[in-house]
């Protein structure tokens, strides 16, 4: 490391500008400790911050870099794409391109609508829920973070979980009252949710493999067990396939473990890095929409070219070398995870490691962890101590215990060996 002289110095100067001088508060490192370098650049795996310090990426932007950064198909895409305007406020070709791509990987998709971020497209899903039932009632999981609308942040994981805050100021009491939030992976919670709440719930919305809280898988039966229920009592299963959608396989969470939801939302890898999310489902859901029906949502840059373009050269990528990366990702997420894992167990260091294909988190806890109090147990002082090591190692993490870290087809075998390595180094100091 050759210091971060120029990155105090950006910061600093954000101070000044913006809350906490970031404008997404995971960005701060308040949980981790240490400065937070400011990125100059990417390429590949490799992020290069202000001061000209090179980084191994683990967490690619928060998920959608899983061809690494500056991809070139996605970069000639969105240049071709520029060229002809920013943004038009109409429709274009390139809305219906990417929305074939999308259906012909989720068959659960019969029609979707674009927006331009995972949280509304989580919100607009759960306003469809609520007019196809006539209900009010949400209920979601402990830990599933699903954007930031005023109803879903109650017990939300993330950021919420990162800073230690319950839930948000600002949220009336009204609003949140009409959230039900159970732990994850427990069945037995959400039959009394039903049982107590009878004709009253719109629908489940869930992560279908939680990336918010850290990565935790669902148990064997819990899927099929929700999909039971909700069909069962009348609700919808919306499946928030934002983190896990084209990353745990081409066709998410959704295909990887065989569930047919009602709706689906996506975000992050549908947009190749730009600023894109879409929520789909069913037909006879879908044409509630305006102009078709009676539930109202819009957005001036929904279906914005620069995103299309390059949503659609990532997607299509995929689905052309679907078995190739797939298979490269696995291998890769296993050597990693694997890899990091043995170490912790060398030095004697308590440690869980989830992860499901390309995506994991190493908790500071001897587990296990299927849920969120248990991932709750874990030591942050620990972790914050072995991010700060690997960061000062060249190793970029997630800057929190509670954030699932990425794998891309970027990475090296070079690379994951560096990794291992580093957290060798961190857990003997």
């Amino acid at each position: 490391m050759s210091g971060h002289t120029e990155s105090l110095r950006l910061q600093q100067r954000a101070e000044q500008f913006f809350p906490g001088g970031v404008n997404s508060p995971v960005r701060a490192f308040r949980s981790v400790g240490g400065q937070p370098p400011f990125i100059a650049s990417a390429s590949g795996a490799y992020l290069t911050d202000a001061d000209g310090n090179r980084y191994i990426d683990y967490f690619g932007s928060w998920g959608p870099m899983i061809l690494g950064h500056c991809f070139p198909p996605v970069v000639e895409a969105i240049e071709r794409a520029a060229r002809n305007s920013a943004s038009f406020g109409a429709s274009t070709a390139a809305e219906g391109d990417l929305a074939e791509q999308v259906i012909a990987c989720y068959p659960a998709i019969d029609k979707l609508r674009f927006v331009s971020s995972g949280t509304e497209a989580t919100m607009s899903a759960i306003r469809v829920a609520r007019a196809a039932t006539n209900r009010k009632l949400i209920l979601k999981f402990e830990g599933c973070y699903h954007g930031h609308a005023d109803g879903l942040l109650v017990k939300a994981g993330s950021g919420i979980a990162t800073l230690g805050i319950p839930g948000s100021a600002g949220v009336p009491e009204e609003i949140a009252a009409l959230t039900l939030a159970l732990p994850y992976n427990d069945l037995a919670a959400v039959e009394a949710a039903f049982a107590a709440h009878p004709n009253e719930i719109a629908a489940i919305i869930l992560e279908p493999v939680v990336g918010n809280a850290g990565c935790i898988a669902p148990l064997p039966g819990y899927l099929e067990g929700l999909r039971k229920l909700t069909s069962e009592h009348g609700a919808l299963l919306i499946m928030d396939e934002v983190m896990t959608g084209f990353r745990v396989s081409l066709g998410g969470a959704t295909q990887y473990y065989g569930i047919d939801p009602d709706l689906i939302t996506l975000g992050k890898i549908i947009g190749g890095g730009l600023p894109c999310g879409a929520f789909g489902g069913k037909r006879q859901f879908m044409d509630l929409l305006a102009p078709l029906g009676p539930v109202y949502q819009a957005g001036t840059l929904s279906g914005n070219p620069l995103a299309m373009a390059a949503g659609l050269a990532t997607v299509s990528y995929l689905r052309q070398n679907e078995a190739q990366i797939y298979a490269q990702l696995a291998a890769t997420g296993q050597a990693l995870f694997g890899g990091v894992a043995a170490q912790a167990a060398k030095a004697g260091v308590a440690l869980t490691t989830n992860f499901v294909g390309s995506m994991g988190t190493w908790f500071f806890t001897p587990g296990p962890v299927t849920n969120y109090d248990q991932a709750a147990l874990s030591d942050t002082a620990q972790f914050g101590l072995f991010h700060r090591s690997m960061l000062e190692s060249g190793i970029w993490l997630p800057p929190s215990q509670f954030e699932a870290l990425f794998v891309s087809t970027a990475l090296t075998t070079e690379d994951i060996e560096a990794t291992i390595a580093a957290a060798g180094k961190a857990f003997a100091s």
